[in-house]
């Protein structure tokens, strides 16, 4: 991956953070996106202020969004090799509560973002002529619900991306472009806090290593699968055994 350019939306915090970390560190040319101006600033100056990494400001929600982040790369480094669509939103809330205008929030950030993101590097992509890889976030809850766990608007978004990866895998297979989706179960970072939970080690007993990930272990799937030549449309579970079985006892 060095010298390759990496786009990764959502990288100002938590999971996007250390994946932008990962791949700056390893060489890579990065373009490191967020909605949030602060954050954003804030992280690349932890980092360090490397020069193989820009930033850019802009909610992918926002078709244009997708477009401003494949000219910076091109124009900064003269191609796009990997996308990780990283960004978006989750929160839990009943079904019967979630009005019009919520659920269109969530289809924009996670799904539109998504989307219309990879459209715009698979353009850059098939002019380059040389393949490439996009990654998307999805969920295990996808595959695995849990009734004391009411989401079903922002899983409804994620099921879209993991069939949204699919189909790009058959679409592009063709012109080697591998698309992968990572599906991460409870991951120590910043989420937690935000829908209420107090210790994400609180949720650990719904893994069956007993304990929760960190956000390095989802940006080592990253890396790999941004490597790999031979892995399409798959969804790679990073989630201590979450979807194979249940603690008893």
């Amino acid at each position: 991956m060095r010298k390759k350019t990496v786009i990764i939306t959502g990288a100002s915090t938590g999971i996007g953070k250390n994946i932008a970390k990962l791949f700056i560190e390893r060489g890579s040319n990065v373009v490191m996106n967020s909605s949030n101006e602060e954050n954003l600033k804030n992280t690349y100056r932890e980092f360090g202020e490397p020069e193989n990494a820009i930033c850019i400001v802009g909610d992918v929600s926002m078709k244009e969004t997708g477009e401003k982040l494949v000219m910076a790369a091109v124009q900064n480094y003269g191609s796009v090799d990997v996308l990780i669509n990283n960004a978006g939103i989750f929160s839990p809330k009943p079904f019967l509560d979630i009005g019009e205008e919520e659920l269109d929030r969530f289809m924009g950030v996670n799904l539109k973002g998504t989307y219309f993101t990879s459209q715009a590097v698979i353009r850059q992509m098939l002019d380059q002529g040389n393949g490439g890889s996009i990654i998307n976030m999805g969920t295990v809850l996808v595959d695995h619900a849990i009734a004391g766990f009411p989401a079903t608007a922002p899983v409804s978004s994620k099921g879209a991306i993991h069939s949204l990866t699919k189909q790009l895998a058959a679409e592009y297979g063709k012109d080697n472009i591998k698309v992968n989706t990572i599906s991460p179960g409870i991951i120590r970072s910043p989420l937690q806090a935000k829908i209420g939970v107090n210790s994400a080690d609180d949720l650990a007993g719904l893994h069956l290593l007993n304990r929760v990930g960190e956000t390095e272990d989802v940006a080592e799937a990253a890396f790999y699968l941004a490597n790999s030549n031979f892995i399409t449309g798959e969804t790679l579970n990073i989630a201590g055994g979450h979807t194979a079985g249940h603690q008893f006892g």
